[in-house]
């Protein structure tokens, strides 16, 4: 297990990394990333040909599943010598965030190169360089000759950045992940800006928050309590004063940003439309606010309801609120043990990372490894299901 483990991060980073001057796996990553699928309307059709396409090459099985029509989950096998063993299920998803196209360099979907060797393009970091990584692993350890002991699944799946519920949820609840016998699964993190070696053992689930506030509406130069807008800024206040105490901790160095309950604002929502703009002269009787909030598995999620109800959005100030998806991962029970595990009770994650970097950092001087909680969400549906 470790062996393996250690040959696919080692060789993914020695392809991306190391020999940049080898131009068929960058080739094949610009091609990956030029192919647009973008939220929200990512092009799966092409990028499901581009994959299937590379998993012949590397003459790995493959299978197309999809609970939801237009949404392909691509599952690559590469059969182990001992495939009653557990396996080993290597994720990545294929959709990206939207691009403003204006506001870039060069053209996000180009996978242009500049002179530094840099790779400009959406998705380049999340995270189709990942899912590349693995196919690349693969290659190489295939023209090696290396066999896995346990069978190897790479799935790459849609939709993740909208939630994953038309994807990775329905796949990890399906009778068809349940046949693969997964013992572990490595997904997305994060880079790491120094030589500290990150370990994510646990992350943070999203909660999108709309908060509405109403009150009567009014004529523009009438001043009067309770309006829609009045209380939605207060609202706002709020939240602003319990986002400023967690990033304070932060700033301190007394916790890491996957440690605390991030808030940001995403949208604001008023006003009566005017064929120039917005009506100026009328107090609007609805205000929306949206926010996007990061809840650690550390943090008490009924204490931040309560927040929620009484001081962000209490029903006092005629206000009420939403939260559009929640993943309740709050459970201590899906942290990732990183001194034991269910399935190698003898072996410990920390070790095995320690090992990948001794053989991989034999010429850094300084490099440490860090224990985090990653920042975003990854393999949450998999966690529910107990694996590592």
């Amino acid at each position: 297990m470790k062996k393996t483990l250690i040959n696919l991060f080692f060789l993914s980073l020695l392809f991306f990394f190391i020999l940049p001057t080898k131009q068929n796996p960058i080739t094949r990553f610009q091609e990956y990333l030029q192919i647009n699928t973008a939220q929200p309307n990512p092009n799966y059709s092409e990028s499901t040909k581009f994959l299937i396409s590379l998993s012949k090459s590397l003459n790995l099985e493959s299978q197309i599943i999809e609970f939801v029509k237009g949404k392909p989950i691509i599952l690559l096998k590469w059969v182990g010598k001992n495939p009653k063993l557990s396996s080993i299920l290597l994720n990545s998803h294929t959709d990206v965030v939207a691009a403003e196209h204006h506001k870039w360099n060069y053209p996000p979907f180009k996978a242009h190169i500049d002179e530094s060797g840099d790779i400009y393009a959406r998705g380049s970091q999340d995270m189709k360089c990942v899912g590349l990584q693995y196919l690349e692993a693969i290659r190489e350890l295939k023209s090696s000759g290396f066999e896995p002991i346990r069978t190897v699944y790479v799935s790459f799946v849609p939709d993740e950045e909208i939630g994953g519920h038309d994807g990775a949820e329905k796949f990890a609840a399906s009778d068809e992940f349940e046949k693969l016998n997964v013992g572990i699964v490595l997904d997305e993190g994060l880079a790491s800006p120094n030589e500290n070696y990150r370990l994510f053992y646990a992350e943070r689930c999203p909660w999108w928050l709309v908060i509405k506030a109403t009150g009567a509406p009014g004529h523009g130069s009438k001043l009067y309590d309770n309006s829609a807008m009045e209380n939605l800024l207060k609202s706002i206040e709020s939240v602003r004063r319990f986002r400023a105490s967690q990033f304070d901790l932060v700033k301190a160095g007394l916790k890491a940003q996957g440690e605390v309950i991030s808030v940001n604002m995403a949208f604001l929502k008023a006003g009566t439309p005017s064929p120039t703009g917005f009506v100026m002269n009328l107090q609007p009787s609805e205000a929306e606010a949206g926010f996007d909030i990061r809840v650690p598995p550390t943090a008490d999620p009924k204490s931040l309801e309560k927040r929620i109800a009484e001081e962000w959005a209490p029903s006092s100030r005629n206000m009420t609120f939403e939260v559009w998806m929640q993943v309740e991962d709050a459970n201590p029970f899906h942290l990732t043990h990183t001194h034991t595990h269910t399935y190698w009770p003898h072996e410990s994650w920390c070790d095995t990372v320690m090992v990948i970097c001794t053989t991989f950092c034999t010429k850094l001087i300084f490099w440490s490894l860090k224990e985090r909680i990653v920042t975003l969400m990854t393999k949450v549906y998999a966690r529910h299901k107990n694996i590592a």
